[in-house]
């Protein structure tokens, strides 16, 4: 199996007819996979307004944030595509009003995932009435860059300049500069 697209597999079988091996067929399947942990990009909404975020998943485990509020639950799976998530949101810093229109909440969300990107939807405890939805996407790391070769530099200090040159003049680091004349 190799992997591509953010978490979707590609698992290839050959069928070879017994007349002959050059007629070999080849079929793909795409092989969905549970939310993986990892960070991922969210878009949520509810009739009184959306947001996004960042959330991350570890092992059952969700934690989060944007500008305003933090977020915190767990999540487990019913199947190989659908799940069910309790996440609870707190205030940290001054801000608009949330999606929600209270600062804490506990909401109860289901949803299915499909590759790198799930969705649910579920309503808050506190705020029963209102139907709120997320979009999940995953984001890949950063993968990091093939082995670099850096060449070590020694420092010789005597070939540094000994003296201010034309190009540098001393100035104190609390004058601003002069404006220029014009």
């Amino acid at each position: 199996m190799q992997s591509v697209n953010r978490g979707e597999m590609l698992a290839a079988s050959v069928i070879v007819a017994p007349r002959s091996w050059l007629q070999i067929a080849v079929i793909f399947t795409a092989d969905v996979f549970m939310l993986r942990d990892g960070k991922y990009a969210a878009w949520f909404r509810t009739p009184n307004g959306q947001g996004t975020g960042v959330v991350h998943l570890a092992e059952g485990r969700i934690s989060g944030s944007d500008s305003f509020f933090t977020y915190g639950g767990s999540y487990q799976f019913a199947d190989d595509q659908r799940f069910t998530a309790v996440l609870t949101t707190r205030r940290y810093a001054e801000g608009p009003p949330t999606v929600f229109g209270l600062d804490e909440v506990e909401v109860s969300l289901s949803g299915v995932c499909s590759g790198a990107m799930a969705t649910c939807s579920g309503t808050a405890r506190q705020a029963p009435g209102v139907q709120f939805e997320a979009t999940l996407i995953y984001s890949q790391e950063d993968v990091p860059a093939a082995e670099a070769r850096c060449a070590v530099v020694k420092l010789n200090a005597d070939k540094l300049p000994k003296g201010l040159d034309g190009r540098s003049r001393p100035r104190h680091p609390f004058t601003p500069p002069k404006a220029p004349l014009s």
